[in-house]
């Protein structure tokens, strides 16, 4: 089976450093060396760490910052899978700091599309998934960046930080409890063959459908429902008020939590 591609029982090798630009950046240039991974990348301290769109990433000492660089086995059009595959796998390992599935709902853990880690509506964490194809093949960079005892602000953004659940952990002992909830979700992922699983995994821990959203493409601004993930992981979109429309569906794009209105406001 794709599966047995990965080892559940046998932890990934960790290269911890001091300073780098980027975990992302240090695994691609290590990639281009030759290496394929999977193994882990993380860092004390970035210098330059960023998110997606080229957004900086600020990950201050004491926070994660790592990046876990393997050949993922799957085709270009599935490469975007790994994002929600890692959210999974962010906010399980959380829930388990937490006491469970049961203190993750109690806390507001929670997933937003396609790469936020949050905590009621302030962001924990994200996800970068970057890539390159060394000799026919594609090699991934998994970065992930969580706060952990600080979070540092992000313009016009709630952020918060691991402690709210009520524990600090260590960077490192952090990245050993995700790479053990990463060993599970990439041997169910099958190389992309059981995106549903993902898929199903990853709806039972957004929170819910319905909440008001807005996308924006860079060519134009949506708002709407949230209406789920489809079947390839695209974001869909109800309209608001509710029509026969079949949700629109999105692959790209930057995506805003409003408010809902409390009862009887108007």
């Amino acid at each position: 089976m794709a599966s047995d591609r990965w080892t559940e029982g046998q932890a990934f090798p960790i290269i911890e450093l001091d300073d780098v630009s980027s975990t992302n950046t240090e695994a691609l240039r290590r990639a281009g060396e030759g290496e394929r991974g999977p193994v882990w990348i993380i860092a004390r301290r970035q210098s330059a760490g960023r998110g997606r769109a080229g957004r900086s990433w600020v990950s201050v000492e004491g926070n994660l910052a790592a990046t876990l660089l393997l050949s993922p086995g799957c085709g270009m059009s599935q490469l975007h899978q790994l994002s929600l595959l890692t959210g999974v796998v962010v906010h399980d390992g959380l829930a388990e700091l937490a006491g469970g599935s049961q203190g993750a709902s109690a806390s507001g853990l929670r997933l937003k599309w396609p790469n936020d880690i949050l905590l009621g509506e302030a962001k924990l964490g994200g996800i970068l998934i970057e890539s390159t194809t060394i000799g026919g093949q594609i090699v991934a960079a998994v970065g992930i960046g969580v706060n952990i005892a600080e979070a540092p602000s992000i313009a016009g953004r709630s952020v918060a930080a691991v402690n709210r659940l009520g524990a600090t952990p260590a960077p490192r002992e952090l990245l050993d409890l995700f790479d053990r909830h990463m060993r599970r979700w990439l041997a169910a992922w099958a190389m992309g063959v059981r995106f549903d699983v993902v898929r199903a995994a990853w709806l039972s821990r957004c929170g819910g459908t319905g909440q008001p959203i807005e996308i924006n493409t860079g060519s134009e601004r949506i708002c709407g429902a949230f209406a789920g993930i489809d079947e390839t992981g695209a974001l869909l979109i109800d309209s608001v008020p509710l029509s026969s429309e079949t949700p629109r569906r999105f692959t790209f794009g930057d995506v805003n939590l409003i408010a809902r209105k409390s009862e009887g406001s108007s």
